[in-house]
């Protein structure tokens, strides 16, 4: 019950029902704050308890500063959590294993449970094996069960086991995009309180859902659990952007192109730890689609969330998908009696602000690493050609045997050139080169999600097989759609078949490409593009295209629309500028460019408008939870507490909780460490959190080997989340991560001072002899360090390799805080200051002092740090809240959150 200090309590009546609702309009200065922050003062109105959450803290948010700087705690308490198997997983084994540590401890398991409604998709497990045939999605789905039965059946228990726990089964479609259709209430009810949908996810782009009025974020999974388990987001009042949007989109232009142009804007603006939030006349000309897609790439331009209000748009978005007219209703009403609803014209109180025209947006694309990186379509063969020269080694083109090559001059017009001939198993040969796209892929929540780039890029395949245009033979092409909606609506269009004949066959309903999970490709490929160091490329309609990601054997990753997409499988090369050059020839012999098989705003519209309605969103959404045959038939044990396999290698009880007692132990100083990573810039949890295909010369691929696991059974990083023996061996083991203190090397490498030379060894092995010597561990690192993603493995696979304190020279947010969570001490270099203007190299013994000040209930604002060296600095500490002080005391999150389980 709220201590509603402020008489906010009130009742709101829509049609027959009635609800209970907690009034903005109570809070002085409630009528000028940012949605945003509306929807966090209704937080705080509502869960008021005079402790945590006290009428100060309410009159601080009503009496924002949007100039200040955020000094000002509140606890956030979400409406519910969200999560992705890859990352849900680790959740749920953590909650399995609280609750043997609660009968340990002397309390009763079965309180172990969420206490707020939390909801995990299956969708990161299908991988992209088969493709091109009509029979690839259940071919996937077979390889799928059968790599994954054990946490499906880890999964299945806990279906049964939790209480308000539900799964969403594999093959239905991915989490973001079934949160939007489905899962997101945007006014939540319950216990007959009506209050905006709130929630926190396992994944970054779970601000996917802000395009429908929904404040949420991404978080690591320690933190998800906690919100789980009752206990709130400490947060500090965020600095919130005002973007506003003005005029139209020209035709001819994407969602895709729109949000690559604002996470350019935005990531150049600075918008890291700040709410971004989008208002004016081009909010309301901006379909909640294309809302959406800007939601999604929030992690990408750094903000925490990226919102847009409630209106018109969003109530026709909730009838199209099949939510009930009395749900409809109390959003409409709700959202105008408390001023959330979206007034074009208004100019609310931001800190920042920025300003697009929408007519100003161009098609674009980007890469080859980083969201970011727009690059103009018009430009970008001769990006391309910029570019590749950071990827292959000029000097050795001219006399690098071919595979065999043609006689081919190593440079041609400028660009690096290794021809090589490659002849597949059935006898067919071709030629490829750097630059070719062995990869397009239709895939991600990002714009899977958005009807109107779907069907403009099936439009493009229907016009490009009524021509006779193929895919290259070296393209491998893949359609992976967020919900089996859209494949509805391709087959009411009819616009299936063309997509098949193109080669974009159905691969599955998951994330496949835009996680990894691209499948491999041919081998003959393949062997052709690693014996001659090929810079291969990929193009998929995704929001992650880092180093390492997409494939192992492609180097270079370029984010664009589905309808692109499809043209650059066609051309079959980055170096054809598909603006200008034709990308083939038609039955007829005459070329065909861009332009001729591009769809009209109206042929799109057309196809929107006649091909997708209501009942397909109630049909596949009726019984969702269910699963099918194969799901239901998955045997599970039973019991609240999960009978462990000893021999599983999916699924393992993790050793948070071994020798932990009620009290806890003061923390210390650390002294004598030694430096595990010495990390230059923009290193992402990419980078540091396993992820991908595990190679059987790697730490995890040993492990795996001598459990038994046959090579061909590897599986993914992600599917292993629930194995933390196979995650510390992948932590820091991207194939593209360079760790300066190991020179010439790339990958999970290190020098290991324990041994006599300090030889290059793998980070595991450096890591478990360190740790039998008692050696701590730090980790050194440039700016934005753990950019971009919620994984909770970068923080967990951290603190189990014994890594004590990260020095960085900024974080971005989730990473920092899951740091915390796992009882690793993020520090950061003073102003100005670098590893390297500090002359560090690496290889000295570390020593922080100060941090015992936090044994007294305070916060020291910096810690001592020295080298053996004579390196002396005051580091700044990053723990930010006096919550999240309460974690790094208690030893990280889960243990915080279990003492005060037992003690309630």
């Amino acid at each position: 019950m709220s201590a509603n200090s402020f008489d906010a309590r009130s009742t709101l009546q829509v049609g027959d029902e009635s609800y209970e609702i907690f009034k903005l309009d109570k809070v002085e200065g409630s009528a000028r704050l940012p949605y945003s922050l509306k929807v966090l003062l209704e937080n705080l109105l509502r869960t008021e308890d005079g402790a945590n959450i006290t009428a100060d803290h309410i009159r601080a948010l009503g009496g924002w500063d949007s100039q200040a700087q955020p000094s000002q705690e509140i606890q956030f308490t979400p409406a519910r959590v969200i999560m992705q198997d890859f990352t849900g997983v680790p959740c749920v084994v953590d909650l399995a294993t609280m609750r043997e540590a609660v009968k340990e401890l002397g309390g009763d398991p079965a309180k172990v449970n969420p206490l707020s409604p939390a909801e995990l998709v299956i969708d990161h497990s299908v991988i992209a094996d088969k493709f091109g045939t009509k029979d690839a999605f259940s071919q996937n789905v077979e390889l799928e069960y059968g790599r994954n039965k054990e946490r499906y059946q880890f999964l299945r228990w806990g279906q049964t086991a939790f209480d308000d726990f539900k799964v969403v089964p594999p093959g239905t479609g991915i989490v973001h995009q079934v949160n939007i259709e489905h899962l997101a209430r945007t006014v939540m009810v319950r216990g007959g309180q009506a209050y905006p949908d709130t929630l926190v996810g396992t994944d970054s782009h779970t601000t996917m859902v802000n395009g429908l009025g929904v404040l949420g974020w991404g978080v690591g999974g320690i933190e998800a659990e906690a919100a789980m388990l009752g206990q709130p987001v400490s947060m500090l009042i965020p600095r919130v952007v005002g973007f506003k949007l003005t005029g139209e989109l020209n035709p001819g232009t994407t969602a895709t192109d729109l949000v690559l142009t604002i996470t350019e804007m935005l990531r150049k603006h600075g918008v890291v730890g700040k709410f971004v939030e989008f208002y004016g006349e081009g909010v309301a000309a901006t379909s909640l689609a294309n809302r959406a897609t800007i939601g999604n790439m929030s992690p990408e331009f750094g903000s925490t969330a990226a919102i847009f209000p409630i209106d018109g748009e969003t109530l026709k978005y909730l009838r199209l998908t099949g939510r009930s007219e009395q749900q409809v209703a109390l959003v409409e009403a709700y959202a105008k009696e408390q001023g959330l609803w979206l007034d074009p014209a208004a100019e609310p109180d931001f800190s920042e602000k920025l300003e697009l025209d929408l007519s100003t947006v161009v098609p674009s694309i980007a890469g080859p690493k980083r969201p970011q990186d727009r690059i103009v379509l018009a430009n970008a063969a001769q990006q391309f050609a910029l570019d590749v020269r950071n990827y292959v080694d000029e000097d050795d083109e001219a006399g690098k045997e071919s595979f065999p090559a043609s006689d081919s001059p190593a440079s041609a017009n400028g660009v690096p050139t290794r021809p090589t001939l490659v002849t597949l198993a059935d006898g067919s040969s071709f030629e490829i080169d750097h630059g070719a796209v062995t990869v397009a892929a239709i895939t991600s929540c990002t714009n899977t999600s958005n009807p109107y780039v779907m069907v403009a890029a099936a439009l493009v395949a229907k016009k490009a097989v009524d021509k006779g245009l193929t895919r290259k033979p070296w393209v491998k092409t893949t359609l992976a759609p967020g919900s089996k909606v859209v494949t509805d609506y391709f087959d009411k269009a009819g616009l299936t078949p063309y997509l098949d004949k193109m080669g974009f066959n159905l691969v599955g309903y998951g994330c496949t490409t835009c996680i990894g999970n691209s499948g491999p490709l041919d081998e003959e490929i393949s062997k052709a593009i690693n014996e001659h160091d090929l810079a291969v490329t990929s193009v998929l309609s995704g929001n992650r295209n880092f180093e390492g990601r997409i494939n192992p054997d492609v180097k270079m990753n370029y984010l664009a629309s589905p309808p692109l997409v499809v043209a650059y499988a066609i051309a079959g090369s980055m170096k054809v500028d598909i603006t200008t050059e034709a990308i083939g020839t038609d039955t007829d012999g005459n070329p065909v460019f861009l332009k001729d098989i591009w769809p009209t705003e109206a042929e799109v519209n057309d196809v929107v408008a006649n091909a997708i309605g209501e009942d397909m969103f109630n049909k596949s959404y009726q019984d969702v939870f269910a699963g099918d045959a194969q799901w239901q038939s998955l045997p599970i044990p039973t019991g609240n507490t999960f009978e462990w396999d000893p021999q599983s290698t999916y699924v393992r009880k993790p050793p948070y909780f071994e020798g932990m007692q009620m009290e806890t132990t003061p923390v210390t100083d650390i002294t004598g460490a030694r430096v595990l990573a010495k990390l230059g810039d923009s290193v992402t949890t990419d980078h540091i959190s396993p992820a991908g295909a595990i190679k059987a010369d790697t730490p995890a691929g040993k492990y795996l080997t001598e459990h038994g696991v046959n090579r061909r059974d590897f599986n993914s990083y992600g599917s292993r989340r629930g194995n933390h023996e196979v995650m510390i061996r992948g932590t820091f083991a991207n194939i593209r991560l360079r760790n300066q203190i190991a020179p010439g090397t790339e990958g999970g490498f290190t020098r290991d001072f324990t041994v006599e030379g300090a030889p290059v060894s793998f980070i595991y092995d450096a890591s478990q002899n360190y740790q039998a010597a008692g050696t701590p561990l730090v980790i050194l690192a440039g700016k934005e360090y753990g950019s971009g993603s919620s994984r909770d493995w970068a923080a967990k696979g951290t603190a189990l390799l014994g890594v004590k304190a990260v020095v960085a020279e900024s974080y971005e947010r989730i990473h920092r805080s899951n740091l915390i969570g796992m009882g690793v001490l993020p520090l950061q270099f003073p102003e100005g200051a670098t590893a390297s203007s500090l002359g560090l190299t690496g290889e000295e013994t570390f020593s922080v002092t100060g941090v015992t000040e936090l044994n007294d209930g305070t916060t020291p604002r910096t810690v001592k740090v020295t080298t053996d060296t004579g390196v002396e600095f005051d580091a700044v500490v990053r723990i930010d809240t006096p919550g999240e002080a309460d974690y790094y005391r208690n030893g990280g999150i889960m243990q915080y959150v279990l003492r005060n389980l037992i003690r309630n």
